[in-house]
């Protein structure tokens, strides 16, 4: 494990360190990783992403200017390819895959739970891309809405109210699956029944 910060990585990778730039990369790989799987929406399209984004780094290491971490800027980069390369598939529906996470599952309590996981990606892929890469970097990498601005290049309260619009979309598209029971009171009640 290399004893420098992530600042003394870059700078090291600038100056012809050779090594340094794959250091850096392998020290927040999983993060990454999560962060472009959950905003491309697909395996292959934050794995195209990711490598797009770690390209543009590795090149554009030199423009850094230090204002912001360096986990930050590399987390910028990737949602930015993410946000670009979803613009450029557009049409492409970006839920299919998900249905290929049953064919891993064995048992009662992991098939329910693997039913539930493609229900909250489902819903989160049909989020509008700024409120999905705003709920990805808070709710599910747990970044604080400042550093989730500054990844995103907005305002905190731009985070904040992305995050709220797109908590209200999944909740209301969630309903049935936190209480599936709800639908069919909904309905008695519509047609004037008491529900008993």
């Amino acid at each position: 494990m290399d004893p420098r910060s992530d600042a003394q990585l870059l700078t090291a990778h600038v100056a012809g360190d050779s090594a340094a730039f794959g250091e850096l990369f392998s020290r927040h790989q999983d993060r990454l990783w999560a962060v472009a799987l959950r905003t491309a929406g697909s395996p292959e399209d934050a794995s195209d992403a990711l490598q797009e984004a770690m390209i543009s780094a590795f090149r554009r290491a030199g423009s850094f200017r230090g204002e912001a971490a360096v986990t930050t800027w590399l987390h910028r980069i990737v949602v930015n390819a993410c946000l670009d390369q979803h613009r450029r598939r557009k049409t492409r529906p970006t839920t299919a895959w998900i249905e290929t996470l049953h064919d891993t599952a064995h048992d009662v309590d992991d098939v329910a739970n693997r039913e539930l996981q493609i229900e909250l990606e489902r819903a989160l892929s049909e989020l509008p891309e700024d409120q999905r890469a705003a709920i990805v970097l808070v709710d599910v990498e747990g970044y604080s809405v400042e550093d989730a601005a500054a990844i995103l290049q907005c305002p905190p309260g731009t985070v904040k109210s992305r995050c709220a619009r797109g908590r209200a979309k999944l909740a209301k598209r969630l309903s049935n699956v936190r209480n599936p029971d709800a639908e069919h009171i909904v309905l008695r009640e519509n047609q004037g029944g008491s529900g008993t």
